[in-house]
């Protein structure tokens, strides 16, 4: 079967990388070291914080990252050595997803008088835009 063929993008698979999404380490990532049963997984975080543990999959969201090469049930160094060698946080903060959380977090952290200034420069964006905009309108 090719790859074209595949209903599913994001396969569980060992090396694998995670968000979790619940739990105490809910927002980390982590990579799948074993797979225990189809319920779950076996995960570990060294770069990130996350302990070894069994994590359910309806806990955890898969990433388009993977981590390849490390054997099943790798220990913590290995997964280390792996995860930072392909440059898996880098990757993260680059993704569409770490950005749009990163955003959700500073506009919740936003003050009121924050929330105002942003206002403020929208509407002084979107009158400049809109200026330029009917400038150009009325040259054609």
């Amino acid at each position: 079967m090719t790859t074209e063929n595949r209903a599913f993008k994001r396969l569980v698979e060992v090396g694998r990388v995670v968000f979790i999404d619940s739990g105490e380490d809910a927002g980390k990532l982590a990579v799948i070291v074993e797979i225990i049963d189809h319920n779950r997984a076996l995960i570990d975080g060294p770069s990130t914080g996350v302990a070894r543990h069994a994590h359910a999959f309806r806990g955890m969201t898969l990433t388009d990252l993977v981590v390849r090469g490390f054997p099943r049930g790798a220990g913590s160094k290995i997964i280390k050595k792996y995860f930072d060698k392909e440059d898996i946080l880098i990757k993260w903060n680059k993704s569409t997803w770490a950005r749009k959380l990163d955003n959700r977090t500073r506009r919740a952290a936003l003050t009121d008088f924050d929330r105002f200034k942003l206002l403020k420069f929208k509407k002084q964006r979107r009158f400049i835009v809109q200026s330029e905009i009917a400038k150009l309108r009325k040259n054609k």
